[in-house]
């Protein structure tokens, strides 16, 4: 199993607990795919490089996981159709 990180800027727009269940969601799909999850770090409302659907600031969250090396694809090709997600990237982690 190789170490991944995903990366997600979620709406500002959102509540509290719809950001939460995004997150929640991202998560599931990373379970469903035999992942295990580590860290989650929330970065908190940042304001973006550049203009996104209409919006200068988004969430930002980090999740760090490990899973098969076909699994990041599956994991990508939900979160590119996740609502409320402006932006992903999933990052292989260099081995320690």
């Amino acid at each position: 199993m190789n170490k991944y990180e995903l990366a997600l800027v979620v709406s500002a727009r959102l509540d509290d607990e719809a950001r939460a269940a995004v997150v929640e969601k991202a998560k599931g799909y990373i379970e469903r795919v035999n992942g295990v999850i580590g860290e989650v770090e929330e970065w908190g409302k940042k304001k973006l490089a550049y203009e996104i659907d209409h919006q200068n600031e988004g969430y930002y969250y980090f999740i760090q996981f490990e899973a098969e090396p076909a699994a990041p694809a599956e994991i990508e090709r939900h979160a590119r159709i996740m609502d409320h997600v402006l932006r992903y990237l999933i990052v292989r982690k260099d081995a320690d």
